[in-house]
């Protein structure tokens, strides 16, 4: 008697977007891929680079404060000149997803999922510990390489905020302006925007500070 031909198992079907997908998806990942099997998420990172998915944790509370207080800052000072500002946003390039810690995008983002690398003016990461090699060399050089016109840096090594903005160059980021805390951060390309790098860091305020109370009245 004959036996029934071996039939492979199939591959798992989602009727919703799970994390599930990526234990039995090994065919190369692209950026729409990601985005129709993979669930939003505001926990882990989830980009696309060369065909592999990679995840990444939120980084330590420093690098949180500085994506709280910095996209707002800049977004103030870069409606006057008609840009839009956004933190974490997903950015289209060719088949990747990169979400940038900040995003200066020459349209508005609402109402979007998505944005092609080719609306932003300027691209900046927060440099994280874990991840120094590529917020510092990779990043940048693949942000150059599609012609994306500016890219911010924000180092927070021994929690010293500096901050550094880079112009693309003949397919390469020249360094504009680049200031540490205590001293003033000031750029005029793409638009104006100043401001010295410690105060973007949270510090406890003093007993005094919090309550209001002058040093004569606790005297």
């Amino acid at each position: 008697m004959a036996q029934a031909a071996f039939a492979p198992e199939p591959a798992p079907q989602h009727t919703e977007p799970s994390f599930d997908v990526l234990r039995w998806h090994d065919e190369p990942w692209t950026a729409q891929l990601a985005l129709d099997l993979l669930p939003e998420s505001n926990g882990p990172k989830v980009e696309v680079l060369s065909g592999s998915v990679i995840v990444t944790p939120h980084a330590g509370i420093d690098h949180q404060s500085v994506e709280r207080e910095l996209p707002y800052v800049l977004h103030r000072a870069a409606r006057k000149a008609g840009f839009w500002v956004y933190p974490e946003i997903n950015v289209i390039s060719g088949h990747d997803l990169f979400i940038p810690d900040i995003a200066v995008l020459r349209n508005s983002g609402g109402g979007r999922t998505t944005v092609p690398i080719a609306e932003a003016v300027l691209l900046g990461e927060i440099v994280s510990p874990g991840n120094r090699r590529k917020d510092v060399i990779d990043r940048p050089r693949e942000y150059a390489a599609v012609g994306v016109p500016f890219f911010l840096r924000v180092d927070l090594r021994n929690r010293v905020p500096t901050i550094a903005l880079f112009e693309l160059v003949d397919g390469e980021y020249r360094p504009l302006a680049a200031a540490a805390a205590g001293s003033t951060f000031a750029m005029r390309e793409p638009f104006e925007f100043a401001i010295d790098p410690a105060e973007l860091l949270d510090e406890e305020a003093s007993p005094a500070a919090t309550t209001g109370d002058s040093a004569d009245d606790l005297a």
